[in-house]
């Protein structure tokens, strides 16, 4: 796996409450995958992030097959090729090898009910257009979220392939990666573990969550991934949130262009971290190491270019949950 801008630390050498991630990321999921290490160096991301992936795609009773689907359906929504890859190798882990199948070659699935829930999880790319709402449980929405997040943070800070050279591409790879997962992937996971590593002064979870933990992830998710707008100034966060509203989810064709356009009146100091937030927002891959950079001209840290891609992802991971419709859950 090569990280596009920087390397972070091996996961031998984490402390505190990335050594505490770590370890239930190797209890419960793929242990500390690229994703997570490369959000380390900003252990409040990694943090909430993770009790989000948690709650929502592995714990509690909701369908984890249902909730690996939307997992795809919302990265291919996305084009994120790396976690398509990952989500359907996690499939065949759950013994969905034909379902998987399907998904990697971006067909529809035979089931009725399956269809719908992919057809709903990549509407929901432009909410708005799409009239996006939930008639699912808090931990298949969540999952949606969750995913509309780690998208972007995959895209932007990460190659796309999952294994060298693309190999999770054949299906005879797809299927033993997902073996080698399998007794990890089916083991039941008790609701809030999670939660234990967020502390405390989480604000209210949203409403479409009702009383499950998935709430509260998300709502720490969104606090601590908001904070990176203070790396920009008033008017640049009020471009990247007004852009995110008014674009509605479509993908640029030209991401550099059209980047460029919107941050043509602000001032100086806020353009190359504007650019950056934005293209987080909606073509994350398209941050070019240029872009990096200027922007470390001014902010060299590591944790503050992740907090910045996490602050353009939660913009517009939060824009797809504010048109969610709390009465229909």
């Amino acid at each position: 796996m090569t990280y596009r801008f920087f390397t972070p630390a091996p996961p031998k050498a984490a402390t505190g409450r990335t050594a505490e991630v770590y370890r239930q990321l190797r209890d419960e999921f793929l242990g500390p995958a690229p994703t997570f290490r490369a959000l380390s160096v900003a252990p409040e991301l990694l943090t909430a992030t993770w009790a989000l992936m948690r709650e929502a795609l592995l714990a509690g009773d909701a369908s984890r097959v249902d909730r690996e689907l939307v997992a795809s359906a919302v990265s291919r929504a996305n084009r994120c090729r790396f976690c398509v890859d990952a989500h359907v190798m996690l499939l065949h882990a759950l013994g969905e090898h034909e379902l998987a199948e399907v998904v990697a070659r971006g067909g529809t699935p035979a089931e009725p009910r399956h269809a719908a829930l992919v057809a709903w999880a990549e509407a929901s790319r432009t909410p708005e257009a799409a009239d996006w709402a939930s008639p699912y449980r808090p931990e298949v929405t969540g999952t949606a979220l969750a995913f509309h997040f780690v998208n972007r943070i995959v895209s932007a800070l990460l190659d796309p392939d999952l294994l060298p050279g693309g190999v999770q591409r054949y299906p005879l790879v797809r299927s033993a990666g997902g073996r080698l997962h399998a007794t990890t992937a089916r083991a039941p996971k008790e609701p809030g573990r999670g939660l234990a590593l967020l502390g405390v002064g989480t604000t209210s979870p949203p409403a479409w969550a009702g009383d499950s933990p998935v709430g509260v992830a998300y709502a720490s998710l969104r606090d601590a991934a908001g904070r990176g707008g203070e790396l920009l100034g008033d008017v640049a966060r009020r471009t990247v949130e007004a852009t995110v509203r008014w674009e509605d989810g479509r993908h640029p064709t030209r991401p550099a262009e059209w980047a460029a356009d919107l941050i043509r009146d602000l001032p100086g100091a806020d353009r190359v971290g504007t650019r950056i937030a934005l293209l987080a927002a909606f073509a994350p891959a398209a941050i070019r190491s240029g872009d990096v950079a200027l922007w470390r001209l001014s902010h060299p840290d590591d944790a503050d270019l992740v907090r910045l891609v996490a602050y353009g992802a939660i913009t517009a991971t939060d824009h797809v949950a504010q048109t969610l419709s709390p009465a229909e859950l």
